[in-house]
């Protein structure tokens, strides 16, 4: 009996290290995660870009300031001189956090008289905006130590006053359901999309299509299609219950929104051709999308900031799709993002389309040939 087992598994053992294809699936897609979570798969926020506006330039407001400045988790800091440029820094996602110092810290501080700080946070991403206010509270927690060792008091402190900009009760939901709209349709279209063709190849059915008055555009056309319809009917029913299920605000523009999710879903569409073009069987076609799905979803910034990745991670992040709709469907969700804002994260997408469209195109034309 131990023979035919040993025999059984010699002979499934082999079965999957012949073929080329299992080989690279059984490497690839595990070194890939490895890869990709050892860098982006952490709760530590650094890296951060923080605004620091102040009225009162006395003694200690000044080395309070530069003690912020100087932190080592905030990459850049930008100095204000308006509360409005402060509300424009985080409005435009230049800074994750606000600083704002009071006229009266420094004589309040001499005084013992509570001096308070107000932080402007971005409730958009609520998760590293309240890790970035811990290591601002910490700066404060250590300033006032230090204050009170020079003075032998014990009774000097600081009011801290956080304010959470577009997410005012840090509700979870008003992050996520956003974001999953658009991850749940990346899904739908990568996988209407990808198994397409290896499907139709298993069915035996392609060939019926390769000897029909068919042009391979318009093979390519008829499978393009239904993952538009299907992907953009999802986004559409995910939107509704967003907004009146989970009763999520809807500030911005329904036209715009629309317009980014048909061309974010152009984009995709081009990578799961392709991916569909180059597979022969539906196994292959999801491990494919696997393989398509998990970075693009890792380096989206949804699970983990994209400035606590390194530098040339970040660079990466500029041929992701997913990267730039999150910020204009949070944007256009949370607030009433301008127009400004979203033609500057369309274009991206539609260079990403261009050229996947068209290599796709090419590369299915050249397979049907």
């Amino acid at each position: 009996m131990w023979n035919r087992i040993k025999a059984l598994i010699i002979k499934e053992t082999l079965a999957v290290l012949r073929d080329p294809r299992n080989r690279v699936a059984l490497i690839a897609p595990p070194l890939l995660q490895l890869f990709l979570f050892s860098f982006t798969g952490t709760q530590e926020v650094k890296n951060i870009r923080i605004g620091i506006y102040t009225e009162d330039y006395g003694q200690a407001a000044s080395e309070l300031v530069q003690r912020l400045a100087a932190a080592p988790n905030f990459k850049r800091v930008y100095f204000v001189q308006s509360p409005d440029q402060l509300r424009q820094l985080i409005d435009e996602q230049k800074a994750i956090l606000g600083v704002r110092v009071a006229a009266d810290f420094s004589r309040r501080l001499s005084t013992n008289n509570s001096p308070q700080i107000q932080l402007v946070l971005d409730g958009r991403k609520s998760t590293a905006a309240q890790i970035a206010q811990g290591y601002i509270s910490s700066i404060l927690e250590q300033f006032g130590q230090d204050l009170n060792q020079q003075i032998n008091s014990q009774s000097v402190t600081m009011i801290v006053e956080p304010r959470n900009w577009f997410n005012p009760n840090l509700d979870y939901l008003w992050f996520t359901v956003p974001s999953l709209v658009v991850i749940i349709t990346l899904q739908v279209s990568m996988n209407v999309t990808t198994m397409s063709v290896p499907r139709e190849r298993e069915m035996g059915t392609f060939d019926q299509l390769l000897v029909s008055p068919l042009r391979p555009i318009e093979i390519m056309i008829g499978k393009v299609i239904p993952a538009f319809v299907l992907a953009l009917f999802d986004a559409t029913i995910f939107i509704v219950v967003a907004v009146f299920i989970f009763r999520i605000p809807f500030r911005g523009s329904l036209p715009l929104l629309y317009l980014a999710l048909i061309i974010f879903v152009s984009s995709v569409v081009g990578i799961g051709l392709l991916i569909s073009a180059i597979c022969s069987t539906q196994q292959q076609a999801m491990l494919g999308t696997m393989l398509v799905m998990l970075p693009a979803f890792v380096l989206s910034g949804y699970t983990s900031p994209i400035e606590n990745m390194p530098g040339w991670l970040q660079t990466v992040t500029y041929l992701n799709p997913l990267r730039y709709i999150m910020i204009i469907v949070k944007g256009i969700f949370l607030k009433d993002l301008p127009v400004e804002a979203v033609l500057a994260n369309l274009w991206p997408m539609v260079l990403i389309a261009a050229a996947t469209l068209s290599f796709s195109t090419l590369f299915f034309r050249r397979r049907l040939a």
